[in-house]
């Protein structure tokens, strides 16, 4: 029913792609079911000229090896207990990413109410870069992996109604960096995370 977007999809200018994604589905296809949710939020990081970015500077670690790739890429890491997931962008050699905040669950919900804890009203199940991802069963084995290729990857969604650009969240130690507007997210949408600009 899903069909991965073409590679083509993520050959755009970083801050272009992260209004992009938005309205797209993120599919993770399980053996028994597949989960699916709607971008509403996103991130962008412009890499060595962006305070905020983990590329500031031109920096390549282990860790942010993978932004130096193709655009399409999954960037994943850690931050605490969680994974967060990224869309790498920009050409060769260019480590600019596009953090996923928030997503608006589709379909395999009992899987996502398992996956995130029966307690929890469903607003709260995704609301957050590192709620969405355990709520998709998204782990650190993807990095490295290409956002349109299965069992992980962007399917073309309906768009969203309207984005409001703001600044981006927990990044208080980064200078300027920290006024850019680089956080996209839809309009009054209840799955976009609580920090809103």
């Amino acid at each position: 029913m899903y069909t991965p977007v073409d590679k083509s999809f993520f050959e755009a200018p970083v801050l272009e792609l992260a209004q992009k994604l938005l309205g797209q589905y993120i599919v993770h296809e399980q053996p028994s079911v597949a989960l699916v949710a709607r971008i509403v939020e996103t991130e962008a990081y412009q890499g060595p000229e962006d305070r905020a970015a983990h590329s500031f500077g031109g920096r390549r670690t282990k860790r942010t090896d993978v932004m130096f790739g193709e655009a399409g890429l999954v960037y994943t890491y850690r931050m605490h207990t969680h994974t967060l997931i990224n869309v790498v962008s920009g050409s060769l050699e260019t480590p600019h990413a596009i953090l996923i905040r928030g997503v608006e669950p589709i379909e395999g919900l009992e899987q996502m109410k398992e996956n995130r804890g029966a307690q929890l009203k469903m607003t709260d199940w995704t609301n957050g870069p590192g709620k969405l991802t355990k709520a998709l069963g998204i782990t650190m084995e993807y990095y490295g992996h290409h956002w349109s290729d299965k069992p992980l990857f962007i399917a073309e969604g309906p768009g969203v109604s309207e984005i409001i650009a703001g600044p981006r969240v927990g990044i208080g130690n980064s200078g300027e960096a920290v006024h850019y507007p680089w956080r996209f997210y839809e309009k009054d949408n209840p799955f976009v995370s609580k920090y809103r600009a």
